[in-house]
């Protein structure tokens, strides 16, 4: 029986993450608003703390700064639109860490000094309230998401306008900074699409009126769908926001996985004639006319299975589930007990089916696991949560059964021990 993936407890706020960053109802976000259009959201209308200082403030943005060795790609800088070599913020490590590429924080001030902006990248997997807010939000949205943090000095803008191929969600921490946003010239571009490609039509709607002209001050939140034009100046005091970057799966994405599959008729693989000029485009036609019939017949015959695990095997291990705390999760292991209780890893996505009669498949986000057909309703009651109590696992015939079972899922992370 197949088991639809699943997304783990949340954590971090004690509201939902998405109703930090939309001031509307996810229904209406999803209907009016989700990849249609932005939305503009005032601290005082939004659920959960108030502001963002405990997911990063300024002096957290100092810490991983100074005292946690970032090497690139976890910062980057830019002034005036144009992103500064990592040469002129990075060098050696210094004894024991041997490394050319460390950041140094005496010249990041002297940057920062004159004007640059910093971008920390990738805090999803570097800052604790940043870990569990990003996995809580992607959990809500289904979506692999990112999160960077941008300082940038006063009266200072680290980019010209652009636009992004994902989404994004602005979170403004402290100070304040005025975003002028245009609507695209490109909508809903692809990844392979960037806003470089089409500079100068960028350009030529940047100098006209703007669809969006307002200053986030903290606790605001804005949303962006991916190609909407934007440009954001900090105003006379520095300012630090957050910006949650959501790879929204496109059609284009079912269209590839479909290509993938497609690779298995032997039309489709079919060599082209010797000696065709593809500079004659009445050599070409037949050849085109015969692919699209072949790849017409063969889309007839296509399912939604095959294209869904493309789909999870490119989208699962873009977002990893919570931490797991190796000497902690050892001990467990070794000390376990039938009394002992276990729960699904936080934000594990899985997926169980049959494989052939005697065995079952658990597919996580970076591997498959299989095991015998008689773990199934252990495996199930344990994955829905409906069990806890290793010694109360249904389906087997001993405790010994079940602690061999439990132990496995430690030791691949797919359980973690309760406390």
């Amino acid at each position: 029986m197949d088991t639809p993936a699943t997304a783990g407890a949340p954590g971090g706020t004690s509201r939902p993450a998405l109703a930090r960053c939309v001031a509307v109802e996810p229904a209406k976000f999803a209907g009016a608003y989700w990849g249609r259009a932005p939305l503009l959201s005032r601290a005082a209308e939004l659920a959960g703390p108030c502001g963002f200082h405990e997911l990063l403030s300024p002096a957290d943005a100092d810490e991983l700064l100074s005292r946690r060795g970032l090497r690139t790609p976890f910062l980057r800088v830019a002034k005036e639109g144009q992103v500064l070599p990592a040469a002129r913020f990075t060098g050696g490590g210094g004894a024991g860490a041997e490394v050319a590429d460390q950041v140094l924080d005496e010249r990041v001030l002297a940057l920062y000094a004159d004007g640059a902006t910093l971008v920390l990248q990738g805090l999803h997997r570097l800052w604790p309230p940043l870990v569990e807010f990003a996995r809580e939000l992607g959990g809500q949205l289904g979506q692999p998401l990112q999160v960077n943090a941008y300082l940038t000095p006063p009266a200072s803008q680290g980019f010209a306008t652009h636009y992004d191929t994902h989404d994004v969600f602005v979170l403004q921490v402290d100070g304040r900074k005025r975003w002028r946003v245009h609507e695209p010239v490109l909508p809903d571009p692809l990844e392979r699409q960037p806003w470089g490609g089409h500079a100068d039509e960028v350009s030529a709607v940047a100098d006209g009126p703007p669809a969006l002209d307002e200053v986030l001050a903290p606790g605001d939140a804005l949303y962006l769908p991916r190609g909407w034009l934007h440009r954001a100046q900090a105003q006379d005091e520095a300012s630090l926001h957050l910006t949650v970057g959501v790879k929204a799966l496109t059609r284009y994405a079912l269209v590839e996985a479909l290509l993938e599959l497609a690779a298995e008729d032997p039309r489709l693989r079919a060599t082209l004639p010797y000696g065709l000029d593809l500079a004659d485009a009445e050599q070409v036609e037949p050849e085109l006319t015969e692919t699209v019939e072949a790849l017409r017949d063969w889309l007839t015959t296509a399912g939604p299975a095959p294209v869904a695990d493309k789909l999870r095997a490119r989208v699962w291990p873009a977002a990893r589930p919570a931490p797991i705390r190796p000497l902690a999760q050892a001990r467990a292991i070794a000390t376990l007990t039938p009394d002992d209780r276990v729960t699904v890893r936080a934000g594990l996505r899985w997926h169980l089916a049959p494989d052939g009669d005697e065995r079952v498949a658990l597919r996580v986000f970076d591997r498959t696991l299989t095991l015998p057909a008689g773990c199934a309703l252990a495996l199930r009651a344990l994955l829905y949560g409906g069990v806890t109590r290793v010694g109360d696992l249904p389906g087997l015939d001993s405790d010994e059964d079940r602690l061999v079972l439990t132990r496995r899922l430690l030791r691949e992370a797919i359980l973690t021990p309760v406390a």
